[in-house]
């Protein structure tokens, strides 16, 4: 009891809600972050229209982003989806997409630890100027945010989520979309065993989506039957994305020499 009233009275110094505060006492969580949340363009979202346990397999949404969803019993879920550009060649982007799911604990200092369960993490890499075929493989990563921050965003009028990494940086803003959270399954959906060695195992199957202003990129991918633990080969559509690549290219220089024409310093 003493220890209760101990870090009642000490986390308030620290910044910390009366959620926060409640939540450092073993076996509760704070109930502010509770739900899914998802950055601007809200196309990237735990569940089902992400990751499909059952074919093994990241579904492309239309723009890249990141969600996180949380539960009130300690589990969690996130989605990845990001364009890394290459500031030498920007014809030649790559992409990455990344799930996990598992759970986490709110700790005393105002952190957030989450542990990932080890063998469903799902990693797609895809670097077509380089390769001819994308990476599927198992990934895991457990992480840490210093802290967090959740209240109404002015210009949106929705709650937001402000997630700061374990040095302190925070990560682009994410808002409220599901109360409560939209996630999957939050047992071990794909175990190691004989039959999922091989993940993603599969007949032949064509799948494509198109891509939105904010990913300089298309896929067009197929998937093949892979020898190795938990791995699936895609094959990529370089033509479009050679394309792609020009247009992006054509609109850097615009935005460099155009204002030094209008005699704008920058």
């Amino acid at each position: 009891m003493l220890l209760y009233y101990s870090l009642a009275a000490a986390l308030p110094l620290l910044g910390l809600t009366n959620a926060q505060v409640a939540s450092a006492i073993p076996g509760t969580y704070p109930t502010d972050l509770i739900g899914t949340w998802a950055s601007k363009s809200k196309s990237v979202v735990t569940g089902p229209g992400f990751y499909d346990p059952l074919n093994d397999e990241l579904l492309e949404p239309d723009l890249t982003g990141i969600s996180y969803s949380f539960t009130a019993d300690g589990h969690y879920e996130e989605a990845y989806y990001r364009a890394i550009s290459n500031p030498t060649d920007p014809a030649c982007p790559s992409g990455i997409m990344q799930w996990q799911h598992g759970s986490w604990i709110f700790n005393a200092n105002g952190s957030l630890s989450l542990t990932p369960i080890e063998v469903d993490g799902r990693q797609l890499t895809s670097e077509p100027c380089n390769y001819d075929s994308s990476l599927y493989i198992r990934y895991n990563q457990t992480e840490l945010f210093k802290q967090y921050s959740v209240y109404t965003d002015e210009y949106h009028n929705v709650p937001r989520l402000d997630l700061y990494m374990f040095d302190g940086t925070p990560m682009q803003p994410l808002y409220l979309v599901f109360s409560p959270p939209q996630m999957l399954p939050t047992t071990t959906l794909n175990p190691m065993t004989s039959a999922s060695a091989t993940a993603g195992a599969q007949k032949l199957k064509k799948r494509s989506s198109g891509f939105g202003a904010e990913v300089p990129l298309n896929w067009k991918a197929s998937l093949e039957a892979n020898q190795e633990a938990g791995k699936v080969v895609q094959t990529i559509n370089a033509d479009r994305l050679w394309w792609v690549g020009l247009g992006m290219t054509g609109i850097g220089g615009l935005l460099f020499f155009g204002p030094r024409r209008m005699g704008i310093q920058i």
